[in-house]
C-alpha cells in the first residue's frame, strides 16, 4: 500500500494526500454482513445536541466485523480486501470452509488466498486468533480481548499492535501502542500481526469539504466569541483568555486535565502508565 499526492490545479487538491486503494480487491460489500446504520449526529434519544460540530455526510452501511473470532479450528480463506467507511482500517473478507461468512480486521501483510484458522492449536501465523497465553514472547498482536469472550476491544486501530512482554500465573504483560503496560488475563483471544494500512497516518484531507463529507460540522474558536458564549470570549481585538488555562465551553479545565479515576479497578492491572504528550503534540487549540 502506498500514499498518493496530488498536483496543484486547485486549492483542495495542493495538500491533499490520500491512499491508493491499491490493496483493496472487492468494490462492494458483502450483502449478508452489511447493516443499516442510523446517524445520530450528535443528539440523544431527546434530540438535544450532547456532542458539537457532528451531522451531515455521506450514507453509510455499516459491516459486522467478527472481533469474537469464535469459530475455533474451522479454516477460512482470504476472499477479498474491502473498505470499510467506519474505520481508517481494512475488513478481510473470510470464507469459511463450513460456508459461512465473516469480516475481520485485515492484518498488515495478508494477502487473498490466505488461509487464517483461530483456536489454541492455531499456527503462529499471521491472521491467526489464539489465546494470549499460546502467543510466544515479543510477538506484536492486535485485537485483544479485555474480557474472554467479549471480543476485541483494544488495538484496533489502523496500523497498531501490542506487544506482549511476559507471562506470569494467570495474567499476560502487554505494551500497547500508548507505550502502557497493562496486564490481560491469559484466555483472552488476540490476532497474530499488527493492522493493516499503516500509511493512514500520513494522509490529509486537503479541503474543509472533505471533513463534511466524513460528517464533521466546522468548529469555531472560543476567544472569538462573545463572553455569554465561551469563558475565552470577550475583549478588544485578540485578547488572551484571561485565565491560568484553557478551560471548556462550561468551564471545566482543558488541555492536560487528567480524567480517569484515581480509584478505578482496573488500575491494579496497569503495571506503567502511558507517556505523557505535550500541549504541542495534542495541538493548542483552544475549545
Amino acid at each position: 500500500m502506498a500514499i498518493r499526492n496530488f498536483r496543484p490545479y486547485t486549492p483542495g487538491t495542493r495538500t491533499r494526500v490520500v491512499t491508493d486503494f491499491s490493496e483493496i480487491t472487492g468494490r462492494k460489500p458483502e450483502r449478508s454482513l452489511v447493516l443499516p446504520k442510523h446517524r445520530r449526529k450528535g443528539r440523544n434519544n431527546r434530540g438535544v445536541i450532547t456532542c458539537r460540530h457532528r451531522g451531515g455526510g455521506h450514507k453509510r452501511l455499516y459491516r459486522v466485523v467478527d472481533f469474537r473470532r469464535n469459530k475455533h479450528g474451522i479454516t477460512a480463506k482470504v476472499a477479498a480486501i474491502h473498505y470499510d467507511p467506519h474505520r481508517n482500517a481494512r475488513l478481510a473478507l473470510l470464507f469459511y470452509c463450513d460456508g459461512e461468512k465473516r469480516y475481520i480486521l485485515a492484518p498488515a501483510g495478508v494477502q487473498v488466498g490466505q488461509t487464517v484458522v483461530s483456536g489454541p492449536d492455531a499456527p503462529i501465523e499471521i491472521g491467526n486468533a489464539m489465546p494470549l497465553s499460546a502467543v510466544p514472547l515479543g510477538s506484536s498482536v492486535h485485537c485483544v480481548e479485555l474480557y474472554a469472550g467479549r471480543g476485541g476491544q483494544m488495538v484496533r486501530t489502523a496500523g497498531a499492535s501490542a506487544q506482549v512482554m511476559a507471562k506470569e500465573g494467570d495474567y499476560v504483560a502487554l505494551k500497547l501502542p500508548s507505550t502502557e503496560v497493562r496486564l490481560v488475563r491469559r484466555e483472552c483471544y488476540a490476532t497474530l500481526g499488527e493492522v493493516g494500512n499503516s500509511e493512514v497516518r500520513n494522509t490529509s484531507l486537503g479541503k474543509a469539504g472533505r471533513r463534511r463529507w466524513l460528517g464533521r460540522r466546522p468548529q469555531v474558536r472560543g476567544s472569538v466569541m462573545n463572553p455569554c458564549d465561551h469563558p475565552h470570549g470577550g475583549g478588544e481585538g485578540r485578547a488572551p483568555i484571561g485565565r491560568s488555562g484553557p478551560v471548556t465551553p462550561w468551564g471545566k479545565p482543558a488541555l492536560g486535565l487528567k480524567t480517569r479515576k484515581r480509584n478505578k479497578p482496573s488500575n491494579q492491572y496497569v503495571l506503567r502508565k502511558r507517556r505523557k504528550t505535550s500541549k504541542r503534540s495534542r495541538g493548542g487549540r483552544d475549545s
